[in-house]
């Protein structure tokens, strides 16, 4: 990879980062705290994105940036995955599995429905 690859991936993630915190306090600040929906929406909108993504047969490059600076900052894995276990924590173990589920299931529909529009 080039440079100027390695210097948008460290752009777009800072970029990505950034985009997540503010659609995460959009969706909290609208929503009952009682289930994690910033980074549900955060994750099932950057789902349908990487599916759009792939589906346009984007260049290497493109892809990395794109793909794996942009999207891959603006979703999280971790951030689940700890409000999954915050859960267990709390003693919501049907609200954990749910949303563990159903962020699962809606996330794959997602990437193919992204997918879809564009192939």
């Amino acid at each position: 990879m080039s440079a100027g690859v390695w210097i948008g991936l460290a752009a777009l993630g800072g970029v990505g980062a950034a985009l997540r915190h503010v659609v995460d306090a959009a969706v909290a600040r609208r929503t009952p705290h009682t289930l994690p929906y910033g980074i549900f929406v955060v994750n099932i909108t950057g789902a349908f994105a990487l599916g759009l993504l792939i589906g346009s047969g984007p260049g290497s490059d493109a892809l990395r940036l794109a793909g794996t600076g942009l999207l891959g900052a603006y979703t999280t894995f971790s951030t689940w995955m700890l409000q999954v276990r915050v859960l267990l924590r709390v003693g919501r173990r049907r609200t954990a599995a749910t949303y563990l589920g159903a962020s699962l299931l809606i996330g794959l529909l997602a990437v193919w429905a992204g997918r879809a529009l564009v192939s």
